[in-house]
């Protein structure tokens, strides 16, 4: 979900300003999403109302969120603005996968993020990384139903931060829409950088687009015109990446003509179609990625 700054939604549980907080217990948020998901879908409605959060961790430092449940939450399940040394481990997060913009977990303006041992199956992004974010660690998330785990959508606003430090490793996708996907507007009215981040020992069980950076990102009829992004994708390594694509392309690096990738490793990449009697291939654009190891589907040049 990416059609507004979202600072702008609230909470319905909140979260601010806080300082060694533990929350725990093995307790449950009922966001009871299924009332206001048919009325408010904004992809189709620029006029739509932003609903709360579930949760929501606001300005807080020094964090411990541990054995929480999120279920159907009517927007984002947690999100985490400028937040500072922050844990997360051991949350479940369920919504139905045609639930819109329910998000698992927002990540905005935030450093030293770790999130680990997780299920998430929802509607929209299972981990979602804004602007404004660095050295973030993903580990051991087990994601699907949903649209994986994503890096974006950056670029849509003015006066952006850089993106850098992503780690994300040891993840299993199953059945999601995307695996890892990094995603930035056209037509930016500002430059910003996204830089420096790995994805390692990812599995990928029957994903659509295991592998994605989409530069041309606009999931509405709001881009009136495709003047290249303005984000600079950089030092992204694609490191062990295995499983199967329900896609024929599995490999898909559409980058910015305005400002090409620069820095791209793909190592170790073997992801078979999901039907045994089709192909998987790659795509590239405005990148010239450097391929090392085993290579399935073969490199686009």
């Amino acid at each position: 979900m990416d059609l507004f700054k979202y600072e702008s939604g609230g909470g319905w549980v909140e979260f601010r300003w806080l300082k060694g907080l533990i929350l725990t217990g093995g307790g449950t948020f009922d966001g009871q999403g299924a009332q206001a998901w048919p009325y408010n879908n904004c992809l189709k409605d620029s006029n739509c109302r932003i609903l709360p959060t579930s949760v929501k961790f606001m300005g807080v430092n020094n964090t411990l969120v541990q054995d929480i449940t999120s279920i159907n939450s009517k927007f984002f399940h947690m999100a985490l603005v400028e937040c500072h040394n922050f844990r997360g481990t051991k949350i479940k997060i369920t919504a139905p996968e045609d639930s819109p913009n329910t998000d698992g977990i927002h990540v905005e303006r935030s450093s030293r993020v770790f999130l680990s041992s997780s299920r998430i199956a929802t509607g929209d992004d299972c981990i979602s990384i804004g602007q404004g974010n660095s050295h973030i660690t993903i580990t051991s998330i087990h994601c699907g139903p949903g649209h994986g785990i994503s890096v974006g959508s950056l670029g849509k606003y003015r006066d952006e931060e850089d993106v850098s430090g992503l780690v994300v490793r040891n993840c299993y996708m199953k059945e999601t829409t995307n695996g890892i996907r990094i995603k930035t507007w056209p037509n930016s009215p500002g430059s910003s950088a996204a830089t420096n981040m790995t994805f390692a020992n990812i599995v990928m069980n029957n994903v659509s687009n295991p592998i994605i950076i989409d530069q041309s990102y606009c999931p509405s009829s709001s881009c009136s015109s495709k003047a290249p992004s303005r984000v600079k994708l950089s030092d992204i390594h694609f490191k062990n990446i295995r499983g199967t694509s329900s896609s024929e392309v599995a490999v898909n690096l559409e980058c910015s003509k305005g400002i090409p990738c620069q820095n791209i490793y793909l190592e170790d990449v073997h992801l078979n179609p999901s039907s045994g009697d089709k192909r998987s291939i790659s795509f590239c654009s405005n990148v010239r990625a450097k391929f090392i190891g085993t290579q399935i589907p073969p490199p686009c040049s």
